[in-house]
């Protein structure tokens, strides 16, 4: 049974990885949760697994189908749910180079990771505002901040919108309550390089670049509630982005280029 009067968390991409990881710590923190993704299998059994801890709802939904945003926040507001916390965690890589897939993968790309954020911010924002309280944590990625690499062609730009749209959704609503946090985090372990099939190039980087996506999730959430517009995570990330940041950008880009064939595949 939900408890309608408490505030929820809405993660989207919630059935795995960073998603699921982010879950599992509001939960610890008992935060009620609304748990989306495509995967009902693996939705139920997450919210199965935290019944115990928190009120759980599952509402499945795939964010490549343009109505989905609409749809999803039609259900919230039929079952009497109050979203104060929406975690736009959903997401996923087009591997390959730009002119290797048909338009509609990338069409589908976009859709999920940029206008479907856009559209469940823009429609969830409001009741936040009235409130006078409310979350926003946009999972970005430190390929946000560096040059773009060859290969996995739009992941890059679209991370990069993501955190210039959480840098003015904060400016604009701080006065009322609401934090907009980027999350930035590097190499994460989780399924996400198996479904892009980029397992074996990212296994060639060392152990050390490596973050749970459980740390993570802990680090993002911190930020969030501390008021921080972005954070990436870990100190290696958060040199590796100082290290972008002060190269001359010819430099930089010579630098991704020479390493991506490590972490992306350009054909």
């Amino acid at each position: 049974m939900a408890d309608n009067t408490a505030g929820y968390a809405l993660i989207t991409g919630a059935s795995a990885g960073i998603g699921e990881a982010i879950a599992r710590e509001y939960a610890r923190r008992g935060k009620p949760l609304i748990l989306t993704a495509r995967r009902q299998d693996r939705l139920h059994a997450l919210a199965r697994s935290l019944a115990g801890v928190v009120p759980c709802e599952v509402i499945a939904a795939d964010l490549a189908d343009p109505a989905a945003p609409q749809a999803l926040f039609d259900v919230c507001r039929e079952r009497g749910l109050h979203v104060d916390t929406l975690v736009n965690n959903a997401g996923y890589g087009v591997p390959g180079a730009y002119l290797s897939s048909p338009w509609d993968a990338h069409a589908a790309f976009v859709q999920v990771m940029i206008t479907a954020v856009s559209e469940l911010s823009w429609r969830f924002l409001p009741a936040m505002r009235t409130a006078g309280h409310g979350r926003i944590l946009n999972v970005a990625s430190l390929a946000g901040l560096v040059p773009g690499s060859a290969g996995h062609t739009l992941y890059g730009a679209a991370k990069s919108f993501l955190i210039k749209f959480s840098e003015s959704l904060a400016l604009e609503h701080a006065e009322h309550g609401i934090h907009v946090t980027a999350l930035c985090p590097g190499f994460t372990y989780s399924e996400f390089h198996d479904i892009t099939g980029t397992r074996a190039q990212v296994s060639r980087m060392p152990r050390w670049m490596w973050l749970s996506a459980e740390q993570v999730a802990a680090e993002g959430i911190e930020a969030l509630e501390r008021g921080e517009v972005m954070i990436v995570t870990g100190r290696v990330n958060r040199l590796l982005r100082q290290v972008a940041k002060h190269l001359p950008d010819s430099a930089a880009r010579k630098l991704v280029a020479s390493r991506s064939q490590n972490f992306r595949d350009a054909q």
